[in-house]
């Protein structure tokens, strides 16, 4: 495990912001070389810390205006069971996120749809009929607001 120090964090959450920025513009930010805070930031890359870049799609604008948490309960718990549903609902293109879950759930979905009845044949035609899906609960995201996270 890493050590982040005061500096690192701000980085971190600079970046969290805006992936984008050069090294240049953060580091005359912090008061730092071009350099240092390339080299800063490359540690943080080569450590694990920062894995990547995320593009972030407006889904209103690509049609998807509607997105619904699913509570998935399996009808069996066997360990086939589970391997064969998390296949078969990773290859579904509406589910954006598959969960395995502690509680009164086996697995949380994150599922997009054009509209309602979009979502509905998505429920009836591809998630109700995966190998091992039993009880499911619907939750609409009515709005959400975007938060850099704990850094």
């Amino acid at each position: 495990m890493i050590e982040l120090d005061k500096t690192d964090h701000v980085i971190v959450r600079a970046l969290m912001r805006d992936a984008r920025v050069t090294s240049k513009a953060l580091g005359e930010k912090l008061g730092l070389s071009q350099p240092a805070t390339w080299r800063r930031i490359k540690r943080l890359k080569d450590s694990g810390v920062i894995s990547g870049r995320r593009l972030r799609l407006d889904r209103e604008k690509l049609g998807l205006g509607v997105t619904v948490f699913l509570g998935v309960k399996l009808a069996t718990k066997r360990r086939v069971s589970l391997e064969d549903f998390e296949r078969a609902v990773s290859a579904i293109p509406e589910v954006l996120s598959v969960e395995h879950v502690l509680g009164l759930y086996d697995y949380r979905l994150k599922v997009v749809a054009t509209d309602i009845p979009d979502f509905e044949r998505v429920l009836r035609r591809r998630i109700m009929t995966l190998p091992g899906a039993g009880e499911v609960e619907a939750n609409v995201l009515l709005s959400e607001e975007r938060r850099p996270g704990p850094i």
